[in-house]
């Protein structure tokens, strides 16, 4: 058996139809650049998530970028955040540079630790980026109560988490601002490079918006300095399509990890953790083993796929060497990072493949 990790091909001739007539539509028109479709797109994310506004933008990262420069971070500020995630979220604080603050993570949600972030909170301190790290938000309650008691902004890195909630809340309408990706693998992905920023402040999100077009007012009247950071016509009317199935392929998801779940509990495997009154949009399915290289490669040989999100945490980066931290200063991250591993995951995951991937580990 050759089993898909993610599926992308699977899941555009699912909807192949539709997605060809709505990329058709914007060649026909060739308005490549703020077309119609970016509107309707924004229009139907803020009806999907009930924020008051959502401001598509050129890709997760870059969403991160605008959410920082939004709430005028400037060099020498500081932002407290996790190492356990994927580089652009350090990575555009650093950009920036505001200096990044690392904060160890929760042993069973791989989600920043709360009880840790006010240690590390100084008269520097200017936000919180809590990231919902495979699918799931953090503990949401907690970190607004530590921002609120020190007067910090809060940024939501949910790359991996659209769809997801907390307390029956779209994650995308948690914290000042939200952002999310589009990236082709994420729970909802376009064909190249996407993203967005949601929050419910008027003023934020018109800022937002000048931001993204070169800080202008109007055209050629530049009341910022900007970027370049527009999502195109077409990634937009993929998404558009895509959206209106997205509930039931989220649903899906759910499926799946419940039937991964229900197959390996009796392996030596430490499993996903969900918290109650939380939902996961499931990015990845990822377990932790003590031999993750041998089963790798056992896998690999059997047409399973696997990959590692993520191997090596942000503190001991050679990119961040500058940060002067070292190994064992966050021992959970460095400890998951030796033993995560995720498996195939998509909405589109058979039984059988399920069945396969569970005889083979």
């Amino acid at each position: 058996m050759k089993i898909d990790f993610a599926n992308l091909q699977y899941q555009y001739q699912l909807y192949k139809d539709e997605i060809d007539s709505a990329i058709h539509a914007v060649l026909d028109k060739s308005n490549y650049i703020m077309g119609e479709e970016v509107h309707q797109l924004e229009e139907s994310l803020q009806e999907f998530t009930a924020a008051k506004h959502a401001i598509t933008c050129s890709s997760g990262t870059d969403a991160l970028l605008l959410a920082m420069m939004a709430l005028d971070i400037k060099p020498g500020d500081e932002i407290i955040t996790t190492p356990f995630t994927f580089i652009a979220t350090a990575e555009t604080i650093a950009f920036l540079g505001a200096k990044p603050v690392f904060v160890d993570i929760d042993e069973k949600t791989y989600n920043i630790d709360p009880s840790k972030i006010e240690e590390k909170i100084t008269n520097k301190t200017k936000a919180i980026i809590p990231v919902s790290l495979y699918g799931q938000p953090a503990d949401m309650d907690a970190i607004g109560t530590i921002a609120d008691k020190h007067n910090l902004k809060v940024i939501i890195d949910g790359a991996q988490s659209f769809g997801s909630t907390y307390k029956g809340k779209i994650d995308s309408n948690l914290g000042d601002i939200s952002t999310t990706s589009f990236f082709p693998a994420k729970p909802l992905g376009c064909f190249g490079d996407g993203g967005a920023v949601f929050t419910n402040n008027d003023e934020l999100a018109a800022k937002i918006k000048s931001l993204r077009v070169h800080g202008q007012s109007k055209r050629y009247h530049h009341k910022y300095i900007g970027m370049g950071g527009r999502m195109d016509t077409i990634q937009c009317a993929v998404v558009n399509v895509k959206l209106k199935h997205y509930k039931k392929d989220l649903s899906l998801r759910q499926e799946v990890a419940s039937k991964y779940t229900q197959a390996l509990k009796d392996k030596d495997l430490i499993l996903p953790f969900v918290e109650e009154e939380r939902t996961s949009a499931w990015a990845q399915y990822s377990v932790r083993v003590n031999n993750r290289d041998e089963l790798q490669t056992k896998l690999k040989k059997a047409g399973i796929p696997t990959a590692v999100h993520y191997p090596m945490p942000l503190h001991l980066q050679e990119a961040f060497v500058y940060l002067d931290y070292k190994k064992g200063d966050f021992p959970i991250s460095e400890r998951v990072s030796g033993e995560i591993m995720s498996l195939p995951m998509n909405p589109y995951v058979t039984d059988e493949e399920i069945e396969y991937i569970s005889e083979n580990i």
